[in-house]
């Protein structure tokens, strides 16, 4: 069983990503729960932390709502470099790293409590 790290409540993830998912920077707290340096996240794909449970329609509806130009939140479990896991509560927001016409989004995300997470949990095992 993979290890889960529970963010503290300080903790406060950001990434900013291309239109394409792709990674332009990441803050230290994402970094360090992600387990990853800046210089392996920036460029990549931004499913390099997606969780296998998590269910497609899941990312699915979030690339839907920030491509028509809303705010999408949601509960997400993402893996560590190490192969353990962490939940977040996600807020992404589209069209902010504006740059020759091409937007991306931002992501900020916080620590969940026990209850959000068992309730994510459920949801997404009928989702699958």
């Amino acid at each position: 069983m993979s290890k889960e790290y529970v963010l503290k409540d300080t903790d406060f993830l950001v990434s900013q990503t291309d239109e394409k998912g792709k990674i332009l920077f990441a803050n230290d707290d994402f970094c360090k729960i992600a387990g990853y340096t800046i210089d392996e996240l920036v460029g990549k794909p931004h499913s390099i932390v997606r969780h296998a449970d998590m269910p497609k329609t899941a990312f699915k509806d979030l690339w839907d709502t920030v491509s028509s130009g809303k705010v999408w939140t949601g509960y997400v479990k993402n893996v560590t470099k190490s192969g353990g896991f962490y939940w977040v509560f996600a807020t992404v927001f589209p069209n902010i790293a504006c740059e020759s016409g091409a937007c991306g989004f931002l992501s900020c995300r916080r620590k969940p409590s026990a209850d959000e997470i068992a309730v994510a949990e459920r949801l997404y095992q009928t989702m699958h």
